[in-house]
């Protein structure tokens, strides 16, 4: 494939029956994958991704359309049976990842779906959420005094990182002083969901989600006989129409709402530094207004998401897009390239604080969109304004790079001085 200057991309494409050889871990693509995805959409709105296998879509309305389409869904064995679909048992030394990722909100559909989430959407309402903005505007404001002396930092660890992980662990009611540990088996249960994950990777995460669910069970444990004003001692007091979680999903949720809570926020507010920083655009216009800084929150989860990649099953047989689906078949939703779709956003390419607000795809659609969109929303809506407010030369210190981790589209590091 090649860029519209002639430059060659990091893929090749069989243009007869659109399947598509595309490297996730070459440097040449996931530092910059837009450009092979304009160069595909050229061609094509979807493509059969080779090295994963399955059909790929890249325009906004198809993502969103599939987002929302109940024929697609994030489970398959509720509807048949491995036996059914060929597919094999998960491999032994990962059953103890499996048993807590199975029960994640995220991975289930309707009825066990509408349960889990209805129990946890009460306290992500945004009236809920608006109560932590004098937290989190302090917790900025004391980052950046710790830093603010040194004239550089890595801003990802030092700003972008701790904001995030500290507000969700402070909602559940478990230590902020544990975030180290909190990131460190996070990124590692991560891992999980990257392409071309080794064997080291896999032991990695199932160390992680068992020192991760033995860590939260005993806060469960310690709120059962003493309840406080937290999100753990409201989740086990949730009921809706009699139903409640059970522990084993209680610890699952509250592993999903710590990994989910802060990583798409980390990389979403580095990313969008990033390209502040890089456009040259004038942060005393762009935050200049509470309206002007929600507009620019959302051209920065827009421009360059945290979240790039997204896979459904296909819950029966059926044809979309003139593209036939078996039982059981996957899907990806390009949610960075939906984004960057110009059939959706004039000049996509370009960030533009100022263009016309049109939903975007950062936080996914239908049922399973993001649960703490508001939150994340808030946290870079208070954080950013600050920073650029607090260190008025910020700039780059050296030119940022994103890690080796197609699906979840963030900076390595952001080195920044002042």
């Amino acid at each position: 494939m090649s860029a519209a200057n002639g430059q060659p991309l990091a893929g090749k494409i069989d243009r007869a029956t659109r399947h598509v050889s595309i490297d996730a871990k070459d440097p040449a693509f996931f530092q910059n994958p837009y450009p092979v995805f304009e160069a595909i959409r050229d061609l094509t709105p979807a493509f059969y991704w080779e090295e994963y296998q399955l059909w790929c879509f890249l325009n906004a309305d198809d993502v969103n359309a599939l987002f929302r389409d109940r024929r697609f869904g994030r489970e398959i064995l509720h509807v048949a049976t491995r036996e059914e679909l060929g597919m094999p048992e998960p491999a032994p030394h990962l059953k103890p990842f499996y048993d807590v990722d199975s029960l994640s909100m995220l991975e289930r559909e309707p009825p066990v779906h509408t349960r889990l989430r209805t129990l946890v959407n009460r306290a992500f309402v945004s009236r809920q959420i608006e109560r932590l903005r004098p937290r989190i505007e302090r917790l900025a404001h004391e980052l950046i005094d710790r830093i603010e002396a040194e004239g550089r930092a890595e801003l990802i660890e030092a700003y972008a990182a701790p904001i995030p992980v500290v507000v969700i662990a402070e909602l559940l009611g478990v230590p902020a002083e544990r975030a180290p540990d909190l990131l460190d088996w996070s990124h590692r249960m991560v891992g999980m969901y990257q392409f071309g994950r080794t064997r080291a990777m896999e032991d990695a995460a199932v160390s992680a989600t068992l020192a991760f669910s033995d860590f939260l069970r005993s806060y469960v444990r310690e709120r059962r006989g003493k309840p406080a004003d937290d999100l753990i001692s409201t989740l086990i007091a949730a009921e809706e129409a009699g139903e409640k979680l059970t522990e084993d999903e209680l610890i699952t949720t509250c592993i999903l709402l710590l990994n989910a809570g802060h990583e798409a926020t980390v990389h979403a507010t580095g990313n969008g530094v990033k390209t502040i920083l890089q456009t040259g655009l004038d942060p005393a216009v762009i935050f200049g207004s509470a309206d002007a800084t929600a507009a620019t929150i959302e051209e920065c989860l827009r421009y360059d998401p945290p979240l790039h990649f997204f896979a459904r099953y296909a819950l029966e047989d059926l044809d979309y897009g003139g593209i036939p689906f078996r039982k059981g078949d996957r899907v990806g939703l390009l949610i960075g390239a939906a984004n960057r779709d110009p059939a959706r956003f004039a000049m996509a390419d370009r960030f533009d604080p100022s263009r016309a607000q049109i939903a975007n795809l950062a936080f996914g659609g239908g049922i399973h969109f993001c649960i703490g969109a508001p939150l994340a929303r808030l946290e870079m809506q208070i954080s950013m304004p600050i920073l650029f407010q607090r260190l008025p030369s910020l700039r780059l210190a050296e030119a940022p790079l994103y890690r080796d981790n197609y699906h979840f589209h963030g900076l390595e590091a952001l080195r920044v001085a002042w």
